[in-house]
């Protein structure tokens, strides 16, 4: 239940009735102090304006007409016009039993949508840092309460898999002659590739050989490809860890890496 939907309604009902037009707006808000209630209507001074009435007036008025019961147990006027609307602990108890006892709490399922949900995006070859955390706990926070609400989610797992620093990781594995690839650590990886930036960046003739791998990746090459994949495969399986940790729901099945478009390509950039 929407308490303030609820009380909405029926503060715009007893405005109507006190001779506000059908589209007045009640302009329910929850209190910012305790001492004016637990919400307060806020729109009688604009209403009265349009009225031509004194607003402790029209508020007196709706008074008249608004029936709270049992969900306030006090309703009181306040400086020029304002509602102060006091809940009922008794009513309070009595919804909270009542949406302790449904499945969904009591919320109204939405109209069900498929939404994709981007988050996470880690990098390859690289731990996640506080930003990718960030998203990542966000994001899976979203995912949950669309599904709660009866939505069809797709969550995507865009990972930075794609592009010139695999050609100067591949180029560094080959130099170094590192064949064990598959029981790297994520802080290995994380060493290989500052170290392959540095060579990247120092080493003309490795940069150029770092560049044609990326080329050859680009183009199916089968060495170039077992290389990447070993790289991908251990990134995700560190990160699927962590996401274990945090209990978050993505899996590998999530994952829509840059590398995905890779055969789009062509059909998208035309040359002349």
């Amino acid at each position: 239940m929407n308490i303030q939907a609820l009380l909405t309604d029926k503060i715009t009902q007893a405005l109507i009735a006190a001779g506000a037009p059908s589209d007045c707006e009640a302009q329910v808000r929850q209190s910012a102090k305790a001492q004016f209630g637990d919400y307060q209507a806020n729109g009688i001074m604009s209403v009265a304006k349009k009225l031509g009435l004194p607003p402790r007036q029209l508020a007196e008025q709706v008074l008249t007409h608004l029936d709270l019961s049992p969900i306030a147990n006090k309703v009181e006027i306040a400086g020029p016009g304002f509602i102060n609307i006091f809940l009922a602990p008794e009513w309070l108890a009595s919804q909270a039993k009542i949406a302790l006892a449904d499945a969904k709490l009591g919320v109204t399922p939405a109209v069900k949508q498929t939404i994709v949900v981007d988050y996470s995006a880690p990098n390859v070859a690289k731990e996640m840092h506080v930003g990718h955390l960030r998203s990542t706990i966000i994001g899976d926070a979203v995912v949950r309460t669309l599904e709660f609400l009866g939505h069809h989610v797709i969550r995507a797992n865009h990972v930075g898999d794609w592009g010139t620093q695999f050609g100067m990781l591949i180029a560094y594995l080959e130099k170094m002659e590192n064949e064990h690839a598959d029981n790297m650590s994520l802080s290995d990886l994380e060493a290989f590739y500052r170290a392959a930036k540095q060579h990247y960046d120092q080493d003309p003739e490795f940069a150029e050989r770092a560049r044609n791998y990326v080329v050859k990746l680009q183009g199916g090459d089968e060495y170039c490809r077992a290389m990447w994949r070993k790289l991908v495969d251990v990134t995700m399986y560190q990160n699927i860890l962590t996401y274990k940790r945090l209990n978050v729901t993505l899996t590998v099945d999530d994952v829509m890496g840059e590398s995905l478009y890779n055969s789009m390509l062509p059909g998208i950039v035309c040359r002349p």
